[in-house]
């Protein structure tokens, strides 16, 4: 854990360098993350790994970081489901990005994440997206009622569609 301790103390802040069109907001590229984390994780003589695995019937990301060939720091995060490959990609991506950022405590000037992200009622666009998972995977009218219960009343209007059209598979 020195190693670590050292490395924190090293990094500098990640310049974010690339911008998101549709929210109009900077941040720093995976590329440009990597140019600065390798070389000092190198310097260290610590290594970082990202692999895909399957956990409990899911697709997770891992990030390992490994000290003289033993895992010191080993982090998951459940993928989102049923994405086509262009936005698993992209999903990956980010996931791999946010998960480094997160685990060496990597400073950026300005988060290009939840503040930036459209507000769905009083639920952020992730708790939107869990929301659409759930409704995904329902397997019943039942479930389906329970996740709009779950819901406050403004924001029930924006899943009525998802809803419907999941009830309308399920009869199918």
């Amino acid at each position: 854990m020195n190693k670590l301790l050292e490395f924190q103390k090293r990094v500098g802040a990640i310049k974010k360098d690339s911008v998101n069109p549709f929210y109009k907001s900077k941040y720093a590229d995976i590329n440009s993350l990597l140019d600065v984390v390798k070389p000092l994780l190198n310097e260290l003589g610590l290594l970082c790994v990202q692999p895909l695995a399957f956990v409990d019937g899911k697709n997770v990301l891992r990030t390992i970081i490994y000290d003289d060939g033993k895992a010191i720091l080993d982090s998951a995060i459940a993928l989102p489901d049923n994405l086509d490959p262009q936005k698993i990609g992209s999903a990956i991506t980010y996931y791999r990005r946010y998960s480094l950022q997160s685990l060496f405590l990597l400073e950026a000037e300005d988060d290009d994440a939840e503040s930036t992200k459209p507000k769905v009622g009083s639920k952020s666009y992730t708790e939107m997206l869990v929301t659409m998972d759930k409704i995904k995977s329902a397997k019943s009218e039942k479930e389906l009622k329970e996740i709009y219960a779950s819901l406050s009343s403004d924001q029930q209007p924006l899943y009525i569609k998802a809803l419907g059209e999941k009830k309308e598979s399920l009869k199918g």
